[in-house]
């Protein structure tokens, strides 16, 4: 921009230049009648006419001569102030370009520190040095900004860790105290059938609130990154839902294969069980779940089950949202299963799909960052064929 200026100024410049000499240099008949003191003579004069001055040099040569120069030299004028012009332009055009990155550095730092922020990292500050400029105000305000940030999560964490504690002891208590009164062998059938409808409500309350909590934690990102392979990981909850797919009558496939991600385990598990159990509890008697792990994407699990709209689909990550037609009274959940698996898939900095089978079900698929090779491992779990799958044993 500043070269173009520049260029600009200097057309201009050029041209009035150029005005400003043309008026100056005057004209070749003007010039010789400067010189020869007489007018020029009619074009009725017979014969050759001369200028006594010069030794019979004829007038007319002479003012085309004149002219001649005085073209050329308008035109050199021109040629050789447009090249000088062009190589100005250039040189002002490289150097407002070093000049104006030179003054923009500080945009750059500031850019590339809040594109590496995220929520586990509010510790990054830019800390700009220099003259107290606008740029440096901008630097001052931004790293402000994260303290206030820095302190707003820092007060979350702590907000959620005592939530955790002083949601989940009071419900413990009230379940203890519950099968307290069950136990009692003089206890009457209707307060047998109250205490089960209290274990019910209370054991909700606990998912929604342990829910709630795993949900707080991912949103706030990771505050530790480790190696973790997520086909171990995937492993020990298919095993954990051996029962629960042998209650349902649903068969459950895995292929696993060896996959590194760096990040959290606990929440990683989380998310597997989310979906396992998801896949296994919305399904269908005899109907079969398919669970793969490989490098890209990292997880896809496929069941079967009831016809689910395209439409409905995006309104199952948010937070409470369900398909009341797929769910019993007996396995009424929080809603937040898949809430849970979008925001511990983001807290990784990846992606999650869902997508409705033709026949029914869903197939829900999760892209991680892919990472270095996945070191060997002592054992690894038996991979099923989806054509011919076998169900879980405990």
């Amino acid at each position: 921009m500043f070269g173009g200026l520049f260029v600009l100024a200097g057309i201009g410049m050029l041209l009035i230049n150029y005005v400003l000499v043309n008026q100056i240099v005057p004209d070749a008949v003007g010039f010789v009648e400067h010189f020869e003191g007489t007018a020029p003579q009619p074009k009725t004069t017979t014969g050759p006419v001369t200028d006594p001055l010069d030794g019979g040099v004829i007038i007319g040569e002479k003012t085309s001569l004149i002219q001649s120069f005085r073209s050329s030299t308008m035109q050199t004028l021109l040629i050789a102030s447009g090249i000088a012009l062009i190589a100005a332009g250039a040189v002002a055009g490289l150097l407002g370009w070093l000049m104006a990155g030179r003054a923009l550095k500080p945009v750059h730092t500031i850019t590339a520190t809040a594109r590496r922020l995220g929520a586990e990292s509010l510790d990054r500050r830019i800390n700009l040095e220099g003259p107290p400029d606008e740029l440096k105000e901008l630097a001052d305000t931004f790293d402000g900004m994260l303290d206030r940030l820095a302190t707003a999560f820092d007060s979350q964490r702590r907000f959620v860790a005592n939530a955790s504690h002083e949601l989940r002891t009071p419900l413990a208590v009230q379940r203890t105290l519950i099968e307290v009164a069950m136990a009692d062998p003089t206890a009457s059938p209707e307060l047998l059938r109250l205490g089960q409808h209290l274990l019910h409500t209370n054991e909700r309350s606990e998912r929604m609130i342990e829910g709630l909590l795993v949900l707080a934690r991912s949103d706030q990102g990771l505050v530790s990154r480790l190696p973790v392979r997520l086909d171990e990981v995937v492993d020990a909850v298919l095993r954990s839902a051996a029962g629960m797919a042998a209650e349902e009558g649903v068969t459950v496939a895995s292929r696993l294969d060896p996959r590194l991600v760096i990040g959290d385990q606990v929440l990683l598990e989380r998310l597997a069980t989310n979906l396992v159990h998801n896949a296994v509890r919305y399904n269908e008697p005899g109907g079969s779940v398919l669970v793969q792990v490989s490098d890209t994407p990292a997880l896809v699990v496929t069941n079967t089950g009831p016809v689910v709209p395209a439409d409905a689909v995006p309104g199952l990550f948010e937070p409470f949202r369900r398909l009341a037609r797929t769910r019993g009274a007996s396995r009424d959940g929080a809603g937040l299963g898949l809430s849970i698996v979008r925001s511990v898939v983001q807290a990784h900095h990846g992606r999650v799909y869902a997508e409705p089978n033709a026949g029914g079900g869903l197939r829900i698929t999760v892209y991680l960052p892919v990472t270095g090779p996945v070191p060997a491992r002592s054992h690894r779990p038996a991979i099923e064929s989806p054509d011919a799958p076998a169900t879980l044993e405990a």
